[in-house]
């Protein structure tokens, strides 16, 4: 018998973001969002840039993503991200940091020199993260 819970794991080629137990997983595939709940069948996706939410006791715990794989079973869901950060953990600052970060990086985008795909991932990173969090400034989490 499936249990009734899923042990979640996002992490980065960097650390370990989050690990915990939770009722349900939604997150952003390159086919559109899904939701995994305990005893979904196996399933290996590439995740999109977006946001990935985690139910736990009745809270949604919102994380900001951007690109990687997820593989699932019906016990658990672990998340392989590019990049990857709660959003309870970003500040009023970090969002300004990233905004202002990604005006520069589309006032580069002209020059020559700039490493194209460098240049792409970063400014996806940096956009993805203002338009999650903003998302949440003004909202509590559960």
């Amino acid at each position: 018998m499936q249990g009734k819970t899923i042990q979640l794991k996002i992490a980065t080629p960097e650390k370990l973001i989050y690990e915990a137990v939770v009722d349900h997983v939604s997150l952003p595939t390159v086919d559109g969002e899904i939701t995994i709940l305990p005893g979904h069948v196996p399933l290996i996706s590439r995740i999109s840039s977006g946001e990935i939410t985690a139910g736990e006791k009745n809270e949604k715990v919102p994380f900001v993503i951007v690109g990687g794989f997820a593989e699932i079973n019906g016990e658990s869901v672990i998340v392989l991200a590019d990049f990857a950060e709660d959003v309870r953990d970003i500040t009023d600052e970090h969002i300004e940091i990233a905004r202002n970060r990604a005006e520069e990086l589309k006032r580069m985008k002209e020059d020559e020199d700039v490493n194209f795909e460098h240049f792409e991932s970063e400014l996806e990173r940096s956009l993805t993260k203002v338009k999650i969090a903003d998302k949440y400034r003004t909202r509590k989490y559960h």
